[in-house]
C-alpha cells in the first residue's frame, strides 16, 4: 500500500468550443477518508438548499472510486441546471475519476481509501441556452477533472513553477497595469 495522503490540491480550466458556454473549472482536494479530506466529505453530506451535492456515478448502481462528491459553485435555481449537473457534468466527473485510476495517477491500491471533492462550474447561460452542446460541456469537464486530479497528485505547480513565473503570468480576470478583465 502506498504512503498517506492528507490532502492534496488541483485545479484546471479547459474552455468551451466557440459559441459555447462549457467552460470548466474544478477545484479539488483528494485525501485519505480517515483525514481532514475524509471529514469534509462527510460533513458536506448534507444538503443546503440551491448546493446540491451529489456522488460522481458512472450510472446507477455504479458509483466511482475513489468515492468523489461533487459540489456545485454557483448557486441552482432550476431543474434544468440539475440536469446538466447530475448528467454530463457527472458523467465527466465520474469517467475522469475512473480513468485516473486506470491510467495509474491514483494508484488503484487506494481507490477504496481515498476520496474527493470537487467544485464545479456550470455557467448559468448553459440553463438556457438552445444550443447547448452537452457532449462539449462533457468535454471540458472530463478534460478539466483529468487535468486537476493529475496535478494534485503531482502537487502541481510546483513552488519553484510559481515562483519563476510570478511575473510572467497574470489572472484572466483581472490585468494588474489596468485593473480590468483581460478577457
Amino acid at each position: 500500500m502506498s504512503d498517506r495522503i492528507i490532502m492534496k490540491t488541483g485545479e484546471a480550466t479547459v474552455f468551451a468550443a466557440e459559441g459555447q458556454f462549457t467552460d470548466a473549472m474544478p477545484e479539488i482536494v483528494i485525501g485519505d477518508i480517515d483525514g481532514p479530506v475524509g471529514n469534509a466529505f462527510a460533513n458536506l453530506m448534507g444538503q443546503t438548499e440551491g448546493h446540491t451535492r451529489m456522488f460522481a456515478i458512472r450510472a446507477c448502481n455504479q458509483q466511482v472510486k475513489p468515492a468523489t462528491l461533487i459540489v456545485p459553485k454557483v448557486t441552482i435555481k432550476s431543474t434544468a441546471y440539475v440536469n446538466l449537473l447530475g448528467g454530463p457534468v457527472q458523467s465527466a466527473i465520474a469517467d475522469a475519476m475512473l480513468d485516473s485510476v486506470i491510467d495509474g495517477v491514483i494508484p488503484k491500491d487506494m481507490a477504496n481509501r481515498l476520496c474527493c471533492i470537487a467544485m464545479v462550474w456550470i455557467a448559468p447561460e448553459c440553463v438556457t441556452d438552445k444550443n447547448l452542446d452537452r457532449k462539449d460541456l462533457y468535454r471540458c469537464n472530463y478534460e478539466a477533472m483529468r487535468l486537476a486530479v493529475k496535478r494534485a497528485m503531482n502537487d502541481e505547480p510546483t513552488i519553484d513553477q510559481l515562483i519563476e513565473n510570478r511575473h510572467k503570468i497574470h489572472h484572466e480576470m483581472y490585468n494588474p497595469e489596468t485593473g480590468e478583465s483581460i478577457w
